[in-house]
């Protein structure tokens, strides 16, 4: 007897494959360009509902955990479900958190839009790579990764562009409203092309307690790490905050070990293989999103680009990957994964290391150069690993491994994304004490610069006391500009090594056989 998908096979022809590869893919780009899009208008939504940057912060933390969280849920859904009511589910509640939050009229409600969109963002990207898995053969599974991860990083990487656009051009609301369409067609198209649930499929119970354990895991210690930095670490509610998150996420562990149907099968990591690809998975997120936060952030605050510049830097990153992910994805297929993987961390690495040496007056056209080339290095990396961890399951895992890729990929971004914003914010105050430090009455320069400016200022008319304190408010913002711009270096700078450090798994991935190839 057949199944669903041979059925639909038969009714669509050969090309059904790509239908739905592409129907997952528009499902990945509605979901997907919330992730980064927000970023651009968060100041903008400051100023309109009048909140500091503590309270703005949940605009993202919201989205990340929830995002973190439900990619566990996909495995249960799909049983319980199947793929096509999963995905047409997951959309429409992503819908609903997007009209909901362009039209949101406080800050509390657009807290529970991002929460939403972020719990519909985690059910489809997973559930897209088991979708592809499920249609294609194994030797071609690579490269129908390598088109489907358009989606995936083209979505990040045009974001900002298009957000900066709508932010400058129109009102803040209106990047909530751009993924309407994509949300849209996606329902359409699923409803079509995707599979029903098999009818004799397993189910399996809901691992409430494990859920619940993660989520307070994942909301406590992003959290306490957002507002540890601004409350101090030795703050009773930081402190409160991290022991509740080491407390949950060890019992989530423990519970998971004996629990009959886990949320996140922690036996997947008993095979090496997967638990290399696991490793890089982790440091390819905390990657691909730590560098998608650090050059908006410095291009806007040292260079003082607007939302729309700050966006076109990556426009052309976009391309490069757009070109290079189907290729990427036909070279998984016909080299060892390790291979690819390698190269494209290397690439990334340096690219990013190179990034060490950018100012004030570091050029438009040799940071995009820059970007491009290390996007060109994350093309390489993401159809590689994806193909190699899924490849070391039997087809009986196939659901909990998509499932916990995905999972690893963005728990590598949501925690890089925090520790990246805290390293860069306290490296910047230290750099700016040490640097306020030498500017005293006995350093010529410094009291060189302060006369030859409070002159200018005294010539175009202001009192000479007025003069000397808009000379001392230039030096200011000159040593702020400077520490930002030293403490931005280093944020690029642990990016980098993080990339080359993923080199020694991806070593170890060399070593280890491919269990399918194996086993046929």
């Amino acid at each position: 007897m057949k199944d669903n998908v041979d059925v639909l096979i038969d009714r669509f022809g050969p090309n059904y494959r790509w239908l739905v590869t592409g129907t997952a893919m528009v499902g990945t780009i509605s979901t997907v360009l919330s992730s980064t899009i927000i970023n651009v208008a968060i100041p903008k939504i400051m100023g309109a509902y009048g909140i500091g940057q503590d309270k703005a912060q949940l605009f993202s933390t919201a989205f990340l955990a929830t995002m973190t969280g439900a990619m566990l849920l996909n495995a249960w859904m799909v049983q319980r479900f199947g793929q096509r009511h999963t995905f047409i589910f997951a959309l429409s509640i992503f819908l609903f958190g997007s009209v909901l939050g362009g039209i949101s009229p406080n800050e509390n409600i657009l807290v529970l839009a991002r929460a939403l969109q972020g719990g519909a963002a985690g059910l489809i990207q997973p559930l897209s790579m088991l979708i592809i898995f499920r249609v294609f053969p194994p030797e071609r599974r690579g490269q129908a990764m390598g088109v489907y991860g358009i989606g995936i990083v083209l979505a990040p990487a045009l974001g900002p562009t298009v957000g900066g656009m709508l932010v400058d051009g129109l009102s803040w609301r209106y990047v909530f409203f751009v993924s309407i369409p994509f949300s849209i067609l996606a329902i359409l198209l699923g409803n079509v092309f995707l599979p029903n649930r098999e009818e004799n499929a397993a189910k399996r119970d809901l691992d409430t307690i494990g859920l619940a354990l993660l989520s307070i895991f994942l909301y406590t210690l992003l959290m306490g790490l957002s507002d540890g930095q601004r409350l101090g670490w030795d703050n009773p509610l930081i402190a409160a905050q991290l022991f509740i998150a080491v407390l949950s996420g060890v019992s989530f562990i423990f519970w998971e070990l004996q629990c009959k149907a886990p949320l996140l099968d922690l036996s997947l990591f008993a095979n090496p293989r997967f638990t290399a690809a696991a490793i890089i998975t982790v440091i390819f997120g905390a990657g691909i999103f730590g560098s998608t936060y650090l050059v908006p952030m410095f291009v806007q605050t040292v260079q003082h680009y607007s939302a729309t510049q700050s966006g076109l830097l990556l426009m052309p990153a976009g391309f490069v990957m757009a070109f290079a992910f189907p290729v990427a994805g036909r070279l998984s297929d016909h080299l060892p994964p390790h291979v690819p993987i390698a190269i494209g961390l290397f690439v990334f690495g340096i690219s990013t290391l190179l990034f060490y040496q950018v100012d004030v007056n570091t050029a438009f056209w040799y940071m995009a150069v820059l970007i491009g080339f290390g996007r060109l290095g994350l093309s390489l990396i993401m159809p590689a690993v994806t193909t190699a961890s899924l490849r070391a399951l039997p087809p009986s895992q196939l659901g909990q491994g998509s499932g916990a890729i995905s999972f690893m990929r963005q728990l590598g971004g949501a925690f890089g994304v925090n520790a990246i914003a805290l390293k860069v914010q306290g490296s910047s105050y230290s750099q700016a004490a040490v640097i306020a430090d030498t500017q005293t009455p006995h350093n010529p320069v410094t009291a060189e610069l302060l006369q030859h400016v409070g002159s200018l200022y005294h010539w175009a008319g202001l009192s000479m006391e007025q003069a000397n304190a808009m000379a001392h408010l230039y030096l200011a913002k000159i040593v702020a500009a400077q520490a930002g711009t030293m403490a931005y270096r280093e944020g690029f700078i642990i990016v980098g090594l993080l990339f080359l450090f993923a080199l020694i798994p991806t070593w170890y991935l060399s070593k280890t056989p491919d269990t399918l190839s194996t086993a046929s």
